[in-house]
C-alpha cells in the first residue's frame, strides 16, 4: 500500500478502495492505484466521473453512475452527506401523489429506507411500526418528517458497499478552489481540505456540479445568471419589471428544539436580540409588522396572518408552527424514548432577507451567514422569552436547542438552507409560460383550470410543487402561484458551451421564477439521477451530452435507459 494511500479514502473505504492515477488523455489505469507527485504540493486521482456536492442531486447522480459501472469521485463541503436533506436540515417538501407517482423510482427508496431505518433502529410503538406510511414527525408539511442525521446513515449506507468496493471516493469537508479548464472542456478540479488544508486535482473526462450554489461554474467560467431576470427578458407574467441580479430568495439557517414541559433551556442573550426583535423588513409590499412575530404575510395574498406556537399541540384556529415542521412525535415511539416534541425551525421568521450568498464577496457571503445565524437564535431566544402562550403568559423557557440532532457547537444547521444558486445559461431555459398555470393559460388560449404544463421531448425527470419565492434579498415580498406538474427537459442540465460539465442541483436552466418549483427535495434527486444516467450513457455509446440532445435517436435511446431505471419522464394522462 502507498504510503498515503488512506489519506484519499472515506472511512467507510479505508483499507477496501484505491485512489486511481491520472494517465495521458485523461486514460483510466486499468488497476486503480494513487499516483504520488513529491515534487508539488498536490495529488492527483482520476475517475470516469467528478461529482463537485453531495446534496440530493450529488447523491442521486454519484448513485446512478456506480449502477451502471462507472467510477465516481464525490465530494462535500460539510461532513454529511445529503443537502437540503441533512447538512441543512430541512424535511423533504414534496407533491400529494408522491407515495406512488411523480418520482422516480429511486426517490421513493430513499423514502422508504428512511422509514425502515426507524422501524430497525428505534422503538416504535405497534401502530407505528405497522403503519406503511410511517411519519416519524407527523409534520404537517411532509409525509415524511424525520431527523435529518437519520437521511445521512440511510445515504451513506447506500454509498458504502461502492467506497468499500473503491469504486467511489467520498471526500467529505472538501470544496472546489480552482479547475483546468481547456477551450469548452473541464480537464481537472482542483479541491482543498477544509479540516486540514491538504489539496487535491481531480481528473475526468466528465463533471458534474451539484454544488448548493453552482461552485463549479464560475471556477470553469461557465456562462451563468443569477438573481431575478426582467420582464422584458424572459416575458413571465410574474418576473420583476427591471433586472437585478442581488435580488434573490432568502436563505435560512435552520435548527432543531425539542420542548421540556416545566424545564428551563434559555439560551444566552443573542449579541444582535436587539436588532432582530425590532427588525421590521423592508419588503413590497410592505410585511405587516416585525419579523419576531407570529403575524405574517400570506405568501398567496400578502395579506397579514396570524400564525400559531403551541408545543403542547392544542387545538388552534391558526397554522401551529410547532407542528409545522416537527420531526419528532412521541406518540410513534415507546415512552421515555424522546423528552418531548422534536420541530425543525425553518419559517418565515428566520428567513435572511438582508443579504444573498452569490454575487458578493466571499468575506459578504460569510457576514451574511453569521448574521443568520444570529437571527435564528434571536427567534429561540424570543420563543423562549417573549412569544405569547395560550395560557395568556410569554415565552416558552422549556424549548431545548437540540445541537446534537444538528451536530455542530452551536445548534444550528451545518449549513444554510439554500433557496437559489447560479444558474447555467443552458441550451434550454425553462420560464414561466412552460410551467406557470395562468401564464401557460395565456400563451395557450386554455381555461386555467384544463392547462396543462408543456411537453418537453427531451424530457428526463418529473415533479411538481407550487411556484413558490420566499422574501428575497432586495426586499421582494413571497410570489407564490399555482405552477403545473411538469417535466424536467435535458437541456436545462446542459450548458451552451462547455461540453462536459453537466448541472445536477438548483443550477439548471431556470429562471428566477421557475427555480420556485424545481428547488425542492424529489426535483433536485431525479436531476441529478438524470445526471448521472446520462454520463454512463454517453460513455457506453462514445459520443456527447450535446450529441444525445441533438440527435432524435440517441435521445430515445437514453429515455429507454432512464424508462428501464425506474425514472419517471411523463406525467399519468
Amino acid at each position: 500500500m502507498p504510503k498515503n494511500r488512506r489519506e484519499f479514502l472515506t472511512s467507510a473505504a479505508v483499507g477496501a478502495a484505491a485512489a486511481w492515477s491520472y494517465g495521458p488523455r485523461l486514460a483510466i489505469a486499468a488497476e486503480p492505484q494513487e499516483k504520488a507527485r513529491p515534487d508539488r504540493k498536490t495529488r492527483e486521482i482520476a475517475a470516469d466521473v467528478v461529482i463537485v456536492g453531495a446534496g440530493l442531486g450529488g447523491c442521486a447522480a454519484a448513485l446512478a453512475a456506480l449502477r451502471n459501472g462507472l467510477r465516481v469521485i464525490l465530494t462535500e463541503p460539510t461532513d454529511w452527506i445529503g443537502g437540503q436533506l441533512t447538512s441543512q436540515a430541512v424535511p423533504p417538501d414534496e407533491h400529494g401523489h408522491i407515495e406512488h407517482h411523480g418520482a422516480n423510482r429511486s426517490y421513493r427508496e430513499l423514502r422508504e429506507a428512511i422509514r425502515d431505518y426507524y422501524r430497525r433502529h428505534y422503538p416504535l410503538t405497534p401502530a407505528a411500526r405497522a403503519n406503511p406510511r410511517l411519519n416519524p414527525g407527523n409534520g404537517s408539511v411532509s409525509r415524511l418528517c424525520h431527523e435529518p442525521w437519520v437521511a445521512v446513515a440511510v445515504l451513506e449506507g447506500l454509498l458504502a458497499p461502492y467506497c468499500s468496493g473503491g469504486r467511489c471516493i467520498l471526500l467529505r469537508e472538501h470544496e472546489p478552489i480552482a479547475a483546468d479548464v481547456t477551450g469548452d472542456a473541464v480537464r481537472a478540479v482542483q479541491v482543498r481540505s477544509s479540516k486540514t488544508g491538504r489539496e487535491l486535482t481531480l481528473h475526468a473526462p466528465h463533471f458534474i456540479d451539484a454544488s448548493e450554489l453552482g461552485d463549479l461554474l464560475p471556477l470553469t467560467r461557465t456562462e451563468f445568471v443569477i438573481g431575478a431576470e426582467s420582464r422584458d427578458q424572459t416575458r413571465e407574467l410574474h418576473a420583476a419589471e427591471v433586472a437585478n441580479p442581488l435580488n434573490q430568495q432568502a436563505f435560512t439557517m435552520c435548527f432543531a428544539a425539542d420542548y421540556r414541559h416545566g424545564e428551563h433551556h434559555v439560551i444566552d442573550r443573542p449579541d444582535e436580540y436587539r436588532f432582530w426583535s425590532e427588525f421590521v423588513p423592508n419588503m413590497s409590499p410592505p410585511w405587516p409588522g416585525r419579523l419576531l412575530d407570529l403575524t405574517y404575510s400570506t405568501p398567496s395574498t400578502l395579506k397579514p396572518k396570524e400564525l400559531s406556537f403551541d408545543p403542547a399541540l392544542g387545538r388552534t384556529k391558526a397554522l401551529n408552527l410547532f407542528r409545522y415542521r416537527q420531526i419528532a412525535d412521541v406518540r410513534n415511539f415507546e415512552p421515555g424514548t424522546y423528552a418531548g416534541n422534536i420541530t425543525l425551525v425553518n419559517w418565515p421568521q428566520n428567513d435572511y432577507v438582508l443579504g444573498p450568498l452569490v454575487g458578493v464577496s466571499s468575506k459578504e457571503a460569510q457576514r451574511h451567514i453569521a448574521r443568520a445565524k444570529q437571527l435564528s437564535l434571536s427567534l429561540l431566544y424570543w420563543l423562549q422569552t417573549e412569544a405569547p402562550r395560550p395560557d395568556g403568559g410569554t415565552g416558552f423557557p422549556g424549548l431545548c436547542l437540540r445541537r446534537d440532532l444538528m451536530g455542530t457547537e452551536d445548534g444550528l444547521a451545518k449549513a444554510p438552507y439554500v433557496r437559489e444558486s447560479r444558474r447555467i445559461r443552458a441550451l434550454f431555459t425553462i420560464t414561466e409560460e412552460h410551467v406557470g398555470r395562468d401564464n401557460r393559460s395565456m400563451v395557450t388560449g386554455e381555461l386555467a383550470a384544463s392547462v396543462k404544463a408543456a411537453t418537453f421531448p427531451d424530457s428526463v425527470g418529473v415533479g411538481s410543487y407550487h411556484i413558490d419565492l420566499h422574501p428575497s434579498s432586495s426586499g421582494e415580498n413571497y410570489i407564490d402561484f399555482r405552477s403545473l406538474p411538469f417535466q424536467i427537459p435535458l437541456g436545462a442540465l446542459l450548458p451552451q458551451r462547455m461540453t462536459n460539465l453537466i448541472a445536477a442541483n438548483k443550477n439548471i436552466g431556470t429562471t428566477h421564477i421557475t427555480n420556485g418549483c424545481y428547488r425542492l427535495h424529489p426535483v433536485e434527486w431525479g436531476i441529478g439521477e438524470a445526471a448521472g444516467c446520462l454520463v454512463s450513457f454517453v460513455r457506453q455509446h462514445r459520443t456527447t451530452p450535446h450529441a444525445v440532445h441533438q440527435s432524435s435517436p440517441l435521445l430515445r435511446d437514453f429515455q429507454k435507459s432512464l424508462h428501464q431505471q425506474g425514472v419517471e419522464t411523463n406525467w399519468p394522462g
